[in-house]
């Protein structure tokens, strides 16, 4: 009987329902899609009238799906996979060479002191692309499309991405000159108890496991002066004689006047880039793939390299260029002042 088929359900409401779905709750899923948690009930309640069924139920901790569920969103899974294989192909017929806007998420501190500077290079040589630099401490969801290519220190575990490794953040604590002479430099981690100690926080507490190594039984509360939650504001506060914080050795390459301190602590996070299978066949994505991999090239910027290089041999090891960087101006004008 013809008139008793029921509708195709709304892509929209269908969309959003996933997020639900992979959030947790509504109010987290709302969180990430900007909308209400009221907006985000209605669009389930619309999907779940629509196909008849009951696809998740409510609870205090947030919502589980049902039998009937897990079937629905294996589909809408496959829904969405196709919706963006949609989009590729769009992207790879339209192309017109380097014009267009490319995407490219970053976390915060590689973006800001890393990538930010030198993409004036890639930018002139490539004048007609948008580039779409998005900083953040969260990394992005490359297979969803919320950016083209993704260079990110948490390895992606989803199967079907592409990954680089593009090198490896070394780890080690910087003071400002201003702060040694005020509070002397320490010659061992012991020394630390008796300084001022800068962390930046993060989501999976990394700077709560080294704390905890380094002063175990201590709490933070006694040793920490100063805790920030993104990179510029843990580096300046550094740079500019707060305490003693970890940063990565190419730190005192680019502007500010740090010393690093050799005291045997050595962290170390590796640099993943990571992009859609098919996204490498788009011209303008292809380009800014290849010129980020040379812009953490290991054999050109030795403090990417896996192994560690002590900071009193950066100097000898980098044979470079002096390096650029978009504080340069601030920074003069701060030392005529």
């Amino acid at each position: 009987m013809q008139g008793s088929r029921r509708a195709v359900p709304d892509w929209e409401a269908v969309r959003i329902s996933l997020e639900v779905v992979r959030k947790g709750s509504f109010r987290a899923a709302a969180e990430h899609l900007n909308m209400s948690v009221n907006a985000v009930r209605r669009r389930v309640d619309e999907l779940e009238k629509a196909l008849g069924v009951t696809l998740l139920t409510r609870h205090v901790d947030g919502v589980r799906i049902t039998a009937e569920g897990e079937k629905v969103f294996a589909a809408a899974n496959q829904m969405e996979a196709a919706s963006f294989g949609l989009l590729h192909a769009r992207d790879q017929t339209t192309d017109s060479g380097m014009s267009g806007e490319v995407r490219l998420a970053v976390t915060e501190g590689l973006g800001t002191f890393w990538i930010a500077p030198r993409l004036v290079e890639f930018q002139r040589a490539n004048p007609n692309l948008l580039i779409d630099v998005n900083c953040a401490m969260k990394s992005a969801d490359v297979l969803r499309l919320e950016a083209d290519v993704a260079i990110q220190i948490t390895r992606p575990t989803a199967p079907d991405l592409r990954l680089v490794k593009l090198g490896r953040l070394h780890f080690l604590p910087f003071a400002a000159p201003s702060y040694l002479a005020t509070f002397g430099s320490p010659k061992t981690v012991r020394d630390l108890i008796h300084h001022r100690i800068l962390v930046q926080s993060d989501d999976n507490m990394q700077w709560r496991e080294l704390y905890d190594r380094l002063f175990p039984g201590i709490p933070p509360t006694s040793l920490v002066a100063l805790r920030t939650n993104v990179s510029s504001a843990h580096y300046w506060s550094i740079a500019k004689g707060a305490g003693i914080g970890m940063l990565p050795s190419y730190a005192q390459w680019i502007g500010a006047e740090i010393v690093p301190l050799d005291l045997g602590i050595h962290e170390t996070v590796d640099i993943w880039l990571t992009y859609h299978p098919d996204a490498k066949r788009i011209p303008r994505v292809s380009r800014l793939i290849d010129w980020s991999i040379q812009a953490f090239s290991p054999q050109k910027y030795p403090w990417f390299r896996d192994e560690f290089i002590p900071s009193n041999e950066l100097k000898e090891a980098y044979r470079g260029d002096r390096l650029t960087t978009m504080f340069e101006a601030s920074l003069d004008s701060a030392s005529a002042a």
